[in-house]
């Protein structure tokens, strides 16, 4: 399905960057949409007690307060994560994990920086030795190889969708799937071996990934493991566009407009970088929604 009438600008992300963002996009009266589950953030399972003008409150509230500021002003919200970003002539196509397409005069990229670990013996000392966080990233390196994905959500049953146009087989190890119906449909028809009720407790090999031992007792001989914990990250939606990112390749760098070098795309919050803090997030989202709508509202298509 896809949806031809653009937004005006679209964000990425539904921590306090990606929703400061929205309501200041949507006070300027673009057409805006959220995407991402606000349980993805950090924030949400915080409580904060450094941020001005307010004593200890959860993140969780502060987080479904902002979303319904942003829901007063005329955004709109989908509780689903975004599987790729591709430029459309002047504007950005984005694929979303239900099967859906959408366009963007302005795309924010607000989703945060962290990797989650899957925090399991062999994963920390077999990185880039067949241990890998972005698919997108290091999917070639295993051409006609066995491989195993870890994670629940979009980017782990996304990831390994997109394995199976490179390696021989993919195992994919959750304990319980949680994605949209349509990307449920193309991983069923995938190919992809899929292992619910099933993790990998510890990554095996010497100087190169060999296999992964299960929580069920068996062992699977594996060349690579791919491990995909939540959402898209910054370097797989980042991948096609071009945008510049930090010597470290953890954080977008951008301009005091929270401008990328890629035009019509803007960042905020963790993603460009430390301090993670909120009121950074905030006022950078800040920044970035009133400078995305100014832009959309003057794009000539």
């Amino acid at each position: 399905m896809f949806q031809s009438d653009p937004y005006d600008v679209i964000i990425l992300g539904a921590g306090p960057g990606g929703l400061q963002a929205a309501i200041h996009a949507a006070r300027k009266k673009a057409k805006t949409l959220m995407l991402g589950r606000m349980d993805n953030s950090s924030l949400y399972w915080a409580h904060v007690e450094n941020y001005c003008c307010q004593f200890k409150i959860s993140g969780e509230d502060i987080l479904n307060t902002g979303r319904e500021q942003a829901i007063s002003f005329g955004a709109e919200f989908r509780d689903e994560d975004v599987l790729s970003i591709n430029p459309d002539g002047k504007l950005f196509k984005l694929d979303l994990e239900s099967g859906e397409s959408v366009l963007a005069k302005t795309v924010i990229l607000a989703t945060g920086s962290s990797r989650n670990k899957l925090k399991v013996p062999g994963e920390k000392e077999l990185l880039g030795k067949g241990v890998s966080y972005c698919v997108d990233c290091d999917a070639g390196f295993y051409r006609d190889e066995v491989v195993a994905v870890a994670g629940c959500r979009s980017a782990a049953a996304g990831g390994a969708v997109s394995l199976t146009n490179f390696a021989s087989e993919v195992h994919l190890y959750c304990e319980e799937l949680d994605i949209a119906d349509g990307l449920s449909e193309q991983l069923k028809t995938s190919g992809v071996n899929v292992h619910e009720g099933v993790t990998i407790e510890s990554i095996e090999g010497t100087d190169a990934v060999e296999a992964v031992k299960l929580s069920d007792g068996t062992t699977q001989s594996v060349s690579g493991v791919f491990i995909e914990l939540g959402a898209k990250g910054v370097l797989e939606l980042t991948a096609s566009l071009g945008v510049q990112l930090d010597e470290s390749m953890k954080y977008i760098e951008t301009d005091k407009k929270q401008r990328t070098n890629v035009e019509g795309i803007y960042a905020a919050g963790d993603i460009c970088g430390p301090p993670l803090q909120m009121a950074k997030a905030v006022g950078e989202g800040c920044v970035a929604g009133i400078e995305a709508a100014g832009f959309a509202k003057k794009l000539e298509l």
